[in-house]
C-alpha cells in the first residue's frame, strides 16, 4: 500500500514496499522558484524526525530540508543533484530528494494526509 503524507515544511514522505521518498511539495518548489543547487544527505546516515538533513537552493534563497521522520538514509536521488530543476520541474515523481528506512513506520500517522495539507497551504 502507498501512503503520502506531509509536514507543515512542506516536505512529503511517500511510504510504498517498506521504503520511504522524501521530496519538497509543488508548493514549496513554487515559491522557491528556479532551483540551481540541492545537497542531499548521505546514504548510510541516520536521521532524527526535525533535523535538517538537506539543502535545496534557488535564485531566490536556500531552503533548509527537514527529515519528516527518523530513520536511515538508503539512498539518494543523484540524477536530482546532476539536474537540480528537475526537483521544481517534477517534485512529487522523478524531483524526490532522499528514500530512507522509517525507525517506526506507524509515525506516519502523525503527519498531514493531503487534505490537511491543502489546507495548511490556502491558508498561508
Amino acid at each position: 500500500m502507498t501512503e503520502t503524507r506531509f509536514t507543515a515544511e512542506h516536505e512529503w514522505i511517500r511510504f510504498e514496499d517498506g521504503v520511504a521518498t522524501i521530496g519538497i511539495t509543488a508548493h514549496a518548489a513554487s515559491q522557491l522558484g528556479d532551483i540551481v543547487f540541492v545537497e542531499l544527505p548521505e546514504a548510510g546516515r541516520e536521521v532524527s524526525a526535525g533535523e535538517v538533513c538537506a539543502v535545496v537552493e534557488s535564485v531566490k534563497a536556500a531552503s533548509d530540508i527537514f527529515a519528516p521522520l527518523a530513520g536511515h538514509v538508503t539512498e539518494t536521488n543523484a540524477a536530482a543533484v546532476a539536474d537540480p530543476a528537475m526537483i521544481a520541474r517534477a517534485p512529487m515523481a522523478d524531483g524526490w530528494l532522499f528514500r530512507m528506512r522509517l525507525a517506526d513506520a506507524g509515525a506516519l500517522a502523525e503527519l498531514m494526509d493531503e487534505a490537511a495539507y491543502a489546507a495548511l497551504v490556502e491558508a498561508a
